[in-house]
């Protein structure tokens, strides 16, 4: 039988080409050549590095293909970043600058590894939106990414590229970092943790949610002990992908220890390593391999945990030590659809959050009785409420609420289904209630960054700010690398304690890190107003319908859940106090 010539899968598609290319052959043909050629060894290295494949490189070009999205991201910035490196001596009129693009689509691969179809296209279309020495990425390869790389994007719409039937959801980035971590001292009072993102080692590159899923659930274990100090997944997954510097990470962290390993998952078999390592010194503590059945999976989950219990000299209660065992299905398949899907819930944007409540629904056919996966379902649909995201977004509260109090009924240990319930009732404004469950939800889970922050987001919103700062700071120590999310709540809960100021330095920390909120924009507008800059307040509200064109002040007063409806009239006022017009019940009005 002939085999085939060609074949049709997803990939990560990487384009690139060289910024004013035609102007530095006219300058200086020779030197222009040599720096391409230079060029060109360092994409070589990186795309193998990553487990790429170079493609083709014709005149200033480059072509690679990849097999995870991370992969060819996370090789795009270390080939901007090292020829920056090199081009910092090169005059700035001789620098050969590279636009990047980066698509996740369907490829048609031909025997002689040629590649074709709309997801080469895109990526070729995207790179020419991209700034020299930049990246542009679609919005299919931002979901994968978002969170994981030490890179900001801007969300720059959906554009309309040549040849290419449907607008491309695209996102920009010019290789500013992610805000650094605050220098913290050292936890004293308790020993501290940061499990790194074990490596994937199976063969299968899309295996990386199963190590991804393992380690978070490590974390999920580690953070049920209240004699742990334990770094959020957030933080801990920064350094995905980067060498790692356990003293140095330990001290960006203020942690004592580090826990690192690896996942090799082989059919029905898996293979896990971990180390801890003494973040001080970079010795190792404790090391052991585990080779097992895959159903096996969540004993070596326990078994790790509880030899770094031991090695911290950490005393568990008997409570403790039942919840850091319940894993909550026997139904492999479920849980490996639970992985993939609480990992794409992570990412919270909009065709992520559909994504990972597709998994949930699968996990759900084959285990009802998940009580995490309900939570996580219930998580999801509090999310589409405030987004007013679905086709039916009245639903989405109601579908939480079933969701969440499913996951307490089957398992009233689960933190998830009292996290979940709790910003439900937050949301309904059931302020009190809300706030009896989420302290359930930390006393089952003490290190949970997103209860701390729940609790936050609760007290704010029913008037008591003071409080609620410290329940972020808290969430901020547990998650030094927090989402950009955390200033604009720190924001809010200044401009109700007047502290305008402040307020508004958190809201333009919050839009430099992310660039298309049009909620901080409001908000930055309403402390300026207060402060007297009307023409800053009325710059960022004119940026506010430049990002969304139907924003509406009276559509946030009818979802936020201020207890005291005074709460949001002082945001208006401050709109007011800078000359923007508002309608009677605080609806928009450019």
């Amino acid at each position: 039988m002939t085999a085939p010539t060609t074949r049709r899968r997803l990939a990560a598609i990487l384009a690139a080409d060289a910024a004013g290319y035609s102007r530095l052959m006219q300058d200086d043909e020779h030197a222009t050549v040599a720096a391409l050629n230079a060029a060109r060894a360092v994409f070589r290295e990186r795309i193998d590095g990553h487990g790429g494949r170079l493609v083709d490189t014709a005149g200033d070009s480059v072509l690679a293909v990849f097999d995870s999205a991370l992969a060819a991201a996370l090789c795009a910035l270390e080939v901007q970043r090292e020829l920056a490196e090199r081009a910092r001596e090169v005059p700035e009129s001789r620098r050969m600058r590279f636009r990047i693009g980066l698509n996740l689509g369907d490829v048609i691969e031909q025997a002689d590894g040629s590649i074709y179809g709309d997801g080469v296209n895109i990526a070729a279309r995207l790179e020419s939106l991209a700034e020299p020495g930049g990246l542009c990425v679609s919005g299919s390869v931002h979901d994968m990414v978002e969170g994981k790389l030490d890179a900001a994007f801007e969300d720059i719409g959906a554009q309309t590229v040549k040849n290419i039937a449907r607008p491309v959801r695209a996102f920009r980035s010019t290789l500013a970092p992610v805000a650094k971590a605050p220098a913290w001292a050292p936890v004293t009072d308790r020993p501290s943790i940061v499990v790194l993102p074990f490596a994937n080692m199976s063969a299968d590159p899309e295996q990386e949610y199963f190590s991804d899923g393992i380690c978070e659930d490590i974390i999920t274990g580690l953070s049920k002990v209240s004699g742990l100090f334990v770094i959020a997944r957030n933080s801990s997954f920064v350094y995905k992908g980067r060498a790692v510097n356990v003293p140095e990470i330990a001290r960006e962290l203020g942690v004592r220890h580090v826990l690192e390993g690896s996942v090799r998952k082989s059919g029905r078999r898996v293979r896990v390593t971990a180390q801890l390592i003494d973040g001080k010194t970079g010795g190792h503590v404790w090391a052991e391999r585990y080779d097992r059945e895959l159903a096996d999976i969540f004993a070596v989950q326990d078994e790790v945990t509880s030899a770094i219990v031991t090695a911290l000299s950490v005393r568990l209660t008997a409570e403790e030590r039942r919840r850091t065992r319940r894993h909550g299905t026997d139904n492999m398949d479920a849980y490996d659809l639970f992985l993939r899907g609480r990992e794409q819930i992570w990412f919270h944007s909009y065709h992520a959050i559909g994504t990972g409540k597709s998994y949930l629904e699968q996990v759900l056919r084959l285990d009802p009785d998940f009580a995490a996966a309900h939570a996580m379902l219930g998580f999801a649909r509090v999310i589409d409420h405030v987004n007013e995201w679905g086709p039916e977004p009245g639903s989405a509260l109601k579908d939480a609420f079933v969701h969440a109090q499913r996951a307490i009924e089957l398992d009233e240990q689960e933190p998830l289904g009292h996290f979940a319930l709790a910003l439900a009732l937050m949301w309904d404004r059931r302020h009190d209630e809300a706030q009896a469950r989420i302290e359930t939800a930390l006393a089952l889970e003490p290190n949970f960054m997103h209860s701390h922050a729940a609790l936050g987001s609760i007290l704010m919103y029913t008037g008591d700010s003071k409080r609620a700062l410290a329940s972020f700071e808290t969430a901020i120590r547990l998650d030094p690398h927090y989402p950009d999310i955390i200033l604009h709540l720190l924001g809010q809960c200044h401009y109700a304690l007047g502290n305008y100021q402040t307020a508004k330095e958190m809201f333009a920390e919050r839009i430099r890190r992310n660039p298309s909120t049009d909620a901080s924009r409001v908000m930055m507008a309403a402390a300026c107003g207060m402060l007297g800059e009307a023409d800053e307040a009325q710059r960022q509200w004119r940026e506010v319908f430049r990002i969304n064109p139907s924003y509406s002040l009276a559509q946030r007063r009818r979802v936020l859940p201020y207890r005291e409806p005074g709460d949001f009239d002082r945001i208006v006022e401050g709109l007011r106090r800078a000359g923007i017009k508002t309608d009677a019940a605080g609806g928009s009005g450019r």
